[in-house]
């Protein structure tokens, strides 16, 4: 079992930062390759980053790449997502997500076995 909590968002204006973090718990975080989804309103959620289990693999919607940065700390069981020059396009409800059991980095939201909560972020225009 993995349980996920996010921390981080917020209110910011456009060209801004934010750095996202999700606390893991369960003694198979180390070996989860963990992503981070989000979910704009009225939209679907949809696909942001992922990193394998030693950080070795990383992946990134292209509508964040070179603004967004995924990275882990396997020892303190957390991920983050450091997200600069942000939109407004990127408000949206931001999801930890972890895939247990299965070594392979992937963009599919159904490949990931357990999810935190969310939370909210919002950039002005």
């Amino acid at each position: 079992q993995v349980q996920l909590v996010e921390s981080g968002g917020g209110l910011v204006q456009a060209g801004g930062s934010l750095r996202l973090s999700c606390a893991a718990s369960g003694r198979t975080f180390s070996s989860a390759v963990m992503g981070w989804f989000r979910q704009a309103p009225g939209k679907e959620r949809e696909f942001v980053a992922a990193i394998s289990s030693i950080g070795g693999s990383i992946y990134y919607a292209d509508s964040v790449k070179g603004r967004f940065t995924i990275s882990r700390d396997n020892a303190k069981k957390m991920v983050y997502l450091q997200m600069n020059a942000l939109k407004p396009e990127d408000t949206a409800v931001y999801y930890c997500a972890a895939r247990v059991g299965i070594v392979a980095i992937t963009t599919t939201q159904d490949a990931y076995n357990y999810w935190g909560q969310g939370t909210q972020v919002t950039v002005s225009a």
